[in-house]
């Protein structure tokens, strides 16, 4: 057996909050919201891609998402313009040790989850 690449991340909402996270991922983030297939659309959620990657917003209840550190974490190319452009938003940013040959920072979506973004030096 060989892993060939990571297919797809899933990270969830609360139950009712496509609406929002359609707001954040796909309005301030970028991402293409894709049809899930016929047989999962019950469950609720979001299915969303930038680039090669891909983005399952799955619906649970009853988590505290803001009591962990597990995070996303998306490489740009331009942190200035994505900083400036969560603040413009109101969105809270967090700075964090400097790691050589990043530059970092660090927000929680409107859910609780915890995303990075990172530029390469």
């Amino acid at each position: 057996m060989q892993i060939e690449k990571l297919h797809h991340v899933q990270i969830t909402i609360p139950i009712g909050a496509e609406n929002q996270a359609r707001g954040f991922y796909c309005d301030l983030l970028g991402m293409r919201e894709t049809e899930k297939p016929q047989a999962l659309q019950s469950r609720g959620g979001l299915w969303l891609e930038l680039g090669d990657m891909t983005l399952h917003l799955g619906v649970e209840d009853g988590v505290d998402r803001g009591a962990t550190k597990a995070h996303l974490g998306y490489q740009v190319d331009d942190l200035d313009s994505v900083r400036a452009r969560l603040q413009g938003a109101g969105i809270a940013i967090a700075d964090d040790v400097a790691i050589p040959g990043l530059r970092r920072l660090f927000i929680r979506d409107p859910f609780g989850n915890r995303i990075e973004f990172v530029q390469l030096l």
